[in-house]
C-alpha cells in the first residue's frame, strides 16, 4: 500500500511543528519523525489502530500520537492509505 498525504494533514502538521518549536526546535523535530515512523509502518497493518471516533466506517482509524489524532482512510480498492488530518484529540478533523 502506498501512503498519501492530504493537503490539511501537512498544514495542521506544520502548525503543530512550529508551535512545539517555540519552545525548542529538537523537540519539534523529534515529535514529527516519531510521528513519521508510526506513519510508515501502516502499510504493514493498516488495521493497527482503533477505529475512528469521527467517523462510522471501519476503514478510517485514529492513530492516536502524544495527545493528536491522525484520521487515516484505507483505501483498498487503489492499495493506498490516505493521512486525512491531525489535531488535539477530540477536535473535529477538518478534510
Amino acid at each position: 500500500m502506498k501512503i498519501l498525504y492530504n493537503e490539511n494533514f501537512v498544514k495542521a502538521l506544520s502548525t503543530i511543528w512550529d508551535f512545539i518549536a517555540l519552545d525548542s526546535q529538537q523537540r519539534a523535530n523529534e515529535f514529527a519523525q516519531s510521528l513519521r515512523k508510526k506513519i510508515e509502518i501502516l502499510p504493514e497493518s493498516p488495521y493497527m489502530y482503533r477505529k475512528s471516533i469521527y467517523f462510522d466506517d471501519d476503514t478510517f482509524r485514529d492513530l492516536v500520537h502524544k495527545g493528536y489524532i491522525v484520521v487515516y482512510k484505507i483505501d483498498n480498492s487503489n492499495a493506498r492509505i490516505v493521512i486525512l488530518g491531525i489535531n488535539k484529540y477530540k477536535k473535529m478533523i477538518k478534510i
